[in-house]
């Protein structure tokens, strides 16, 4: 946990100097409980960004090859990552990912799945709206401009560029309340239609500001 503080105090430090990080809409984020941070993604920066916006500490699923490497594990972990299997049926994260929003915890799910390109939210995948269901908690989405020109659309991809960052929180998504033990798949799927509209105009809306 203190590493956790530390990384967020230094990175804090190093995107307001470097690329002038400006978060829109903070007052709309949960004060209490958990809930799920639906981000749109378009670069590995993406992740430690997401991290700025609240002050309470964020959880984040990563690929389970990484938690195999002993020392990339213990500094995951540190910093708030658990392994999945990117197969699709990890149950075990699933079920972790419920009793952490349970318990109060904030997650993060980039519901584009991997990094995309462009100003256009691709199809999402259903997996933040189930989790919501499934914890009874919000869905935050987050519109973040800017990191793209960071690290994915510059020649020289090793270092960071320099690039302003706007980012964006969009009225939180509300799931209706469950009514049987079990998640309805057509439930899901209207919570995740209505994300994805709210997603793309907190992107745009990010971007507007950012190139005002």
């Amino acid at each position: 946990m203190v590493l956790y503080w530390f990384a967020r105090l230094i990175l804090s430090r190093t995107a307001q100097v470097i690329w002038r990080i400006k978060v829109v809409g903070a007052d709309r984020l949960p004060a209490t409980g958990g809930y799920v941070f639906a981000p749109s993604h378009r670069s590995m920066i993406d992740i430690p960004l997401v991290g700025l916006v609240t002050p309470r500490r964020v959880r984040f699923m990563g690929k389970a090859p990484l938690f195999r490497i002993p020392v990339l594990s213990s500094l995951f972990r540190a910093l708030g990552g658990f392994p999945v299997e990117r197969d699709g049926n990890d149950r075990k994260a699933v079920r972790d990912s419920v009793a952490m929003l349970e318990s109060g915890d904030v997650l993060a799910v980039f519901p584009e799945g991997t990094r995309q390109n462009g100003p256009k939210i691709q199809p999402l995948q259903p997996g933040a709206a189930y989790l919501a269901f499934r914890a009874g908690v919000p869905i935050v989405p987050l519109g973040m401009a800017g990191s793209e020109e960071i690290m994915r659309s510059r020649k020289h991809r090793f270092f960071p560029g320099f690039a302003s960052v706007v980012i964006v929180v969009g009225e939180p998504v509300i799931p209706p309340e469950r009514t049987t033990s079990s998640v309805p798949r057509a439930s899901v799927d209207m919570v995740t239609a209505r994300l994805a509209d709210d997603l793309q105009v907190a992107f745009d809306e990010a971007y507007r500001l950012r190139d005002a």
